[in-house]
């Protein structure tokens, strides 16, 4: 062992220095943030690319935070084992930790869709819970929250009991935020069910989420449900007079998806409101109309009154032109060039085929109705008659067919006895 004694001498220097720990403890924090920054350049790199390509430069900035903020905390607690450190060196090493996951929780919290507030205040709570179990444990922080209570009756709360129920309740809230989303996402990218059921099943996955969440948080903070026996009259009460309407409408939602009889993307037409169905919610459905207004319509009233579903059994409507021509014109020629502007008009289907009817015959001249059919009445339908009618006006004029102008004969009859040779005195002015 002769051979390994030259490196001796250094080491017993190294350990001489005063500062070696905070030299350590520096190196390891360095040695951890270049990992960290390393597997975050390696996940954008090869990771995104391979898993979603398109979405890498949306995704790559958040999943780079994430991965070096993860590995700069993973390496840095793989370090925690160490002891003899003087205090110096341990501050730095628990300061480096704490703001490593104090950032892994930002991160997180920023991609369940908190906003940077309320991040923040999560990452400075896991960054103070660090570097206190770093430095000395939570135990005395544990009891003097739990010293600073009050009463009210036979209930002790303290501000150990408020801070778990906040902690609780907010850990609940981002868990049930997170399934929720997943559950959404897999719901919404399923092939095996259509628009309304999509939205059904959306819907009722919210409730199970929300009711799951609220039970167990119950559970965990130990309320007694009994003590609220008293007011379950009064609650109920009010929710039968109260949220009548509310309930009302819920049910009546959950009653329209089931049927299917409205759907997302179906043009209705309920009283002067004609539009496509934009969102059914819990309380009313969206309707869009082609002004750009979004009408909000209770789901109650689609269920008592009369709607109009375009697009019900099928998506192609017949769609009347009426127009008029003169007395003295080629009927069937106008007949046949109306029939030929609605072919040659882009939005007018092929099949069913445009039909042209005399109507009947007018004070004025001879009326027609053109009938046509378009599928997609969510794209309008006075764009479509506009066009139709422009076509129709240009190859009239092009093959000599006129419309009529109303006129009005006056004819004037004398009164018995009265003279009717006209008077040739001149007018006194």
């Amino acid at each position: 062992m002769k051979h390994d004694a030259w490196w001796q001498p250094f080491l017993d220097r190294w350990t001489a220095l005063p500062f070696h720990d905070l030299i350590a403890a520096v190196a390891i924090l360095s040695v951890a943030l270049l990992l960290g920054v390393a597997a975050g350049r390696l996940a954008c790199r090869y990771l995104i690319p391979a898993l979603a390509p398109r979405h890498a430069s949306v995704i790559s900035p958040r999943l780079m935070a994430l991965t070096r903020s993860g590995v700069t905390a993973l390496v840095l607690t793989a370090f925690l084992g160490i002891r003899g450190l003087d205090p110096g060196a341990d501050l730095v090493l628990a300061a480096g930790l704490g703001i490593a996951v104090a950032a892994l929780a930002y991160e997180i919290a920023r991609s369940l869709g908190l906003q940077s507030r309320a991040a923040s205040l999560i990452a400075l709570a896991l960054l103070v819970i660090v570097l206190a179990s770093r430095l000395g444990g939570l135990t005395p922080l544990i009891e003097g929250l739990d010293r600073a209570s009050m009463g009210f009756g036979t209930r002790r709360i303290s501000l150990l009991d408020i801070v778990n129920a906040v902690g609780l309740s907010l850990v609940l809230f981002l868990a049930a935020r997170a399934l929720l989303a997943s559950i959404l996402r897999w719901i919404g990218q399923s092939r095996l069910l259509d628009a309304a059921q999509r939205v059904l099943f959306q819907k009722l996955a919210q409730i199970a989420v929300v009711t799951v969440a609220i039970f167990v948080g119950i559970d965990l903070l130990g309320i007694d449900l009994t003590a609220l026996a008293v007011f379950s009259g009064a609650f109920g009460l009010a929710i039968g007079f109260g949220l009548q309407k509310t309930l009302g409408n819920l049910i009546a939602g959950l009653i329209l998806l089931l049927d299917r009889s409205i759907k997302p993307g179906d043009v209705i037409a309920v009283g002067d409101t004609f539009g496509w169905v934009n969102k059914i919610g819990v309380r009313a459905v969206s309707v869009l109309t082609r002004d750009g207004k979004e009408h909000l319509i209770p789901n109650e009233r689609l269920m008592t009154d009369e709607v109009e579903n375009w697009s019900f059994s099928s998506r192609d409507v017949r769609v009347h032109v009426g127009f008029r021509v003169s007395f003295d014109c080629d009927l069937r020629l106008a007949q046949r060039l109306a029939v030929e502007a609605a072919t040659i008009s882009p939005r007018v289907l092929t099949e069913p085929a445009p039909v042209c009817w005399i109507k009947e015959f007018g004070d004025n001249g001879v009326e027609f109705d053109l009938r046509i059919w378009i599928d997609s009445p969510e794209a309008g339908v006075g764009n479509v008659t506009s066009d139709v009618f422009f076509r129709i006006w240009d190859l009239f004029k092009e093959h000599g067919v006129t419309m009529p102008v109303p006129q009005r004969d006056l004819r004037f009859h004398p009164m018995p006895g009265q003279q009717t040779a006209p008077s040739t005195e001149p007018l006194q002015e």
